[in-house]
Parts: structure tokens; C-alpha cells; sequence
């Protein structure tokens, strides 16, 4: 008697990851009402913006940890998590540089980067995935720190702090987005053999 192999299971969609990326996604509109109405001048609509980035930026880092540890990952959370997380990025990044906070150019930068990356990755997909590389996650530990940098009412005398935490961000989001370029290149190259 030979002793078959259980079919896998499938992952169900509706999952603790996938709530919390979808999570996320509610609490960008919720955000920006919040940055909407502080105009980044009344503290404790910044405050409360501020916090509602924080916690929609954990869901990230829970969602992928509990999809890896506990299997469920499935294909709607590959396509939503990366939305989610441009959303979030790019709403604070917009909204920022409509109030004048933050120069225009690092805001186009930085989104050119990401969408950029989005495509290789599409781009590619068919010959292999390019996964986050560690110089990826602290690029984007780097957004976050920087960007609720820019949202809390900090102090007039710490204020020159946050171009500093943002210009370390820009420098490793360009690096980054470079890194991903030759990754995707090198893994066409040996799929074409």
C-alpha cells in the first residue's frame, strides 16, 4: 500500500495578514482626512495623523510576519500588501509637500523609485522574484522614521533634524532603486541563459 501525500491546503483569502493589510488600506483615507484638517499647523489633528500613520505603517511589518510564520500568504495579499504600502507612503509624501513641508522633488523622487521598482518587478516576474533586500527595509524604516518626523508638532530647536533623517532615506531609496535594477538585469540575463 502506498501512502499518498495530503494535498496542500489552500490558504484561505479572508486571514489575519490579509486584514491587516486591508487594515492599512482603510486607514490611509482616515490619514489623510487627519493631515487634511491639521494643514499642519494645529497639533493635535497632527498628532493623531501622526499616530494613525504609525500604526497603519505596524500593520506592514505584522501582516508580512504572520503571512511567513503561520503559511498564509496568499496572491491577493502580494498584489494588496505593495499597494497598501504606496498609498500610505505616497499620500504622506503628497500631502507633506502640498503643505510645504517637504520640497517637491524628493516627493517625485522617492514615488518614481517605488512605482519604478513595482514595474521591474513585473517586469520580471516571469524569470524569478526579486525579493526585499535588507537595504529595502531600512529604506523603508528610514520613510517612515522621516515622515512622522515631518507630521508630529516637533520643537522649533529639533525641526533641523528631519531633513537630515529624510536625506538619509532619499540616499538609500536611490541606492536601493539602483540595486533593484541590477538585480532585475542579472536575473533576465541568466533566464535567457
Amino acid at each position: 500500500m502506498t501512502e499518498v501525500d495530503p494535498a496542500p491546503t489552500a490558504v484561505p483569502v479572508v486571514n489575519a495578514a490579509n486584514a491587516l493589510t486591508a487594515l492599512r488600506l482603510l486607514l490611509v483615507p482616515v490619514f489623510v482626512a487627519l493631515v487634511v484638517t491639521s494643514q499642519l499647523e494645529h497639533a493635535g489633528w497632527r498628532i493623531a495623523a501622526c499616530l494613525t500613520f504609525a500604526v497603519a505603517s505596524a500593520t506592514d511589518l505584522v501582516d508580512g510576519w504572520i503571512a511567513r510564520r503561520y503559511g498564509l500568504v496568499t496572491s491577493l495579499g502580494k498584489v494588496a500588501d505593495p499597494i497598501a504600502d504606496k498609498a500610505l507612503t505616497g499620500s504622506a509624501l503628497v500631502l507633506l509637500s502640498w503643505f510645504d513641508a517637504l520640497p517637491w522633488w524628493v516627493t517625485v523622487l522617492i514615488l518614481a523609485r517605488e512605482w519604478g521598482v513595482t514595474v521591474l518587478r513585473f517586469w520580471v516576474i516571469r524569470y524569478g522574484v526579486i525579493a526585499a533586500s535588507r537595504g529595502g527595509k531600512l529604506k523603508t524604516a528610514l520613510q517612515i522614521l522621516a515622515i512622522a518626523w515631518y507630521l508630529w508638532p516637533v520643537p522649533d530647536a529639533v525641526q533641523p533634524v528631519g531633513p537630515w533623517i529624510m536625506g538619509a532615506a532619499v540616499v538609500v531609496t536611490v541606492v536601493t532603486g539602483l540595486d533593484y535594477v541590477f538585480q532585475a538585469i542579472r536575473l533576465r540575463r541568466t533566464a535567457r541563459g
